[in-house]
């Protein structure tokens, strides 16, 4: 056996995890500052500082959806380099003052780069894992989007109160060159096969998604959509019911969750399949936003927090690794940047629907209700996916025994 390609922990697998780790870090930084800079600089509306933090991400949905097109065709190096160099340079926007308009279209620019540059990393990830460590190696390139999920909000909350927005833009200006410095150092094998080219005049779907990703990217939307009410509201409730302190912890032990987890559950994927990981990921995460429905004192929050991190946090990583896998290996961009579109468009557009439920509801209730909907939704998966990874297993398994 080779044992150089089952090696994970490559140079190129660390350094590609840190350039994601420093994306995600610098959009958790800002979706929780940049509100109330607009706020405090311009007189920003509520409504107003609401939009600022959340077009953000429809600019990432934007930018993955043009760049799975062209990912390809470009390179994969090439457009990561594309996509830091641009987002480097749209965060010196940060630091120009013309009013909101102009804010929001930098946090439009700056969510496209974000698209282009981190489609651009978990394509090139999925190259240098190795094929039989997919789902342990991807279980801890994701933990730096979770990490940040707990050090950004951290990071930004702890600067706005010490430091000035100037120096909060800074940071996030030093990590974008960071990043683009890390990725000059990373090596990705040229892809074997005829040289992609791209068709503008011929428009199709599976042009922009990639269609065998679909099924398994539904779910990814629909357990995305139930998580983003704790994203967004988890502080709104915490004032509710006076735990304020303790949910300053939540996405803490969220975060010590998720990273405990995910190479036990990664590794675990890769021997026993998709369906032993997910549908008692499914369960946690159901069980967690029940718990979360009548919580009243902080051991109850964090326990909370702790499920859904397990729950959530492993969902994530495994419906990415089955994206991924489902894919040719030419068609892996599109894929990641299917995956993404549907994780961000339930993350973006979920509290949106669900701030028109709360004044109905209530916080309380409406985490039942989202607990509830996750249990459904184990159901789905297994039509749209578990079914046939029970099956494909079985076979393998049979063959084995054979």
């Amino acid at each position: 056996m080779n044992r150089t390609r089952d090696k994970l922990w490559t140079k190129d697998f660390i350094l590609v995890s840190l350039v994601n780790f420093f994306l995600s870090l610098v959009f958790y930084l800002l979706i929780v500052t940049i509100g109330v800079y607009a706020v405090d600089k311009f007189s920003a509306s509520t409504t107003q500082a609401g939009l600022i933090a959340g077009i953000y991400i429809i600019g990432t949905l934007l930018g993955r959806l043009i760049i799975g097109r062209f990912i390809e065709f470009l390179g994969r190096k090439r457009t990561l380099y594309m996509g830091l160099i641009f987002f480097t340079m749209v965060t010196l926007l940060y630091f120009v003052h013309y009013g909101v308009t102009f804010l929001l279209i930098t946090r439009f620019l700056h969510g496209a780069a974000m698209g282009v540059a981190s489609t651009a990393a978990g394509t090139i990830v999925t190259q240098v894992i190795p094929d039989e460590r997919k789902g342990e190696g991807i279980g801890y390139y994701s933990m730096g989007a979770a990490l940040a999920t707990a050090l950004g909000p951290f990071i930004g909350l702890y600067m706005s109160q010490y430091f000035n927005f100037q120096m909060i833009f800074i940071l996030c200006l030093a990590l974008g060159v960071i990043s683009l410095a890390v990725s000059f150092s990373l090596y990705v094998p040229i892809m074997k096969g005829p040289q992609k080219t791209v068709d503008l005049k011929n428009f199709k779907i599976s042009n922009f998604i990639e269609l065998k990703a679909l099924p398994i990217a539904v779910i990814t939307f629909l357990s995305s959509f139930c998580y983003s009410g704790v994203l967004s509201y988890i502080n709104f409730y915490a004032i509710e019911i006076d735990l304020v302190k303790a949910a300053s912890f939540f996405f803490l032990v969220y975060s010590l969750a998720v990273l405990v987890s995910r190479p036990i559950t990664g590794r675990l994927m890769d021997v026993k399949g998709a369906n032993l990981v997910l549908y008692p990921a499914f369960f946690i995460l159901g069980v967690g936003l029940l718990l979360l429905s009548f919580v009243e004192k902080s051991i109850t929050l964090l326990a909370a927090g702790i499920l859904i991190g397990l729950g959530f946090g492993n969902i994530q990583s495994c419906t990415q690794t089955i994206a991924v896998k489902l894919t040719p290996t030419e068609r892996m961009g599109l894929a990641t940047s299917t995956f993404f579109i549907f994780l961000e468009g339930g993350l973006g557009f979920g509290p949106y629907f669900l701030g028109y439920v709360i004044p109905i509801t209530g916080y309380g209730i409406l985490y039942a209700i989202l607990g509830i909907a996750v249990l459904a939704i184990s159901i789905l998966y297994y039509f749209l996916h578990g079914k046939k990874e029970f099956t494909t297993r079985e076979g393998v398994n049979s063959t084995i025994s054979s």
